[in-house]
């Protein structure tokens, strides 16, 4: 009975190590990395008043937003995320390169942004707009009097008395 019962402790040891070993590898740093931010080699080939949005987008490729009146600024971004184990992933690194460009499409600013910046860049905005132009109910509800007559109202159709 002793040589089963060191079997069987030889046996719940080695199975309880793969266990910690398992669960370990679930805890492991997982990196995820998202965007695209051109190197600096290659930033440093552009020439602020003579390099044109056409060659910037041939370049580096489409950006990720476009923004500004006409379209006078494109935003390259890259993030990097960290996750460990079950935990929710964590922003680490973020990059934001905005290009400003004038009114002939040539370059006029080029900035970067970091995490450690702390601006906000919206990249993309997904607002819909809804026509009201920024009138509280109570205006909406005064301005339609006069709009509406009682026919309309109570649904009854017009007579014809002529």
């Amino acid at each position: 009975m002793s040589v089963m019962t060191s079997k069987l402790r030889k046996t719940v040891k080695v199975m309880g190590l793969v266990s910690v070993l398992a669960i370990a590898s679930g805890c492991t740093q997982l990196d995820r990395f998202h965007g695209f931010i051109p190197p600096e080699e290659e930033l440093a080939t552009l020439n602020v008043g003579s390099t044109t949005k056409a060659e910037v987008i041939a370049l580096f490729g489409p950006p990720r937003s476009e923004r500004g009146l006409q379209n006078n600024t494109v935003y390259y971004a890259s993030s990097q995320f960290r996750r460990f184990g079950p935990f929710a992933p964590e922003e680490i690194d973020r990059q934001v390169l905005a290009i400003d460009f004038d009114g002939n499409d040539r370059i006029r600013n080029i900035s970067r942004y970091t995490l450690e910046d702390g601006r906000v860049v919206v990249l993309d905005r997904r607002v819909t707009e809804d026509g009201i132009n920024d009138i509280t109910f109570l205006a909406q509800l005064l301005g339609s009097f006069g709009r509406i007559n009682a026919e309309q109202l109570l649904g009854a159709a017009p007579s014809d008395d002529t």
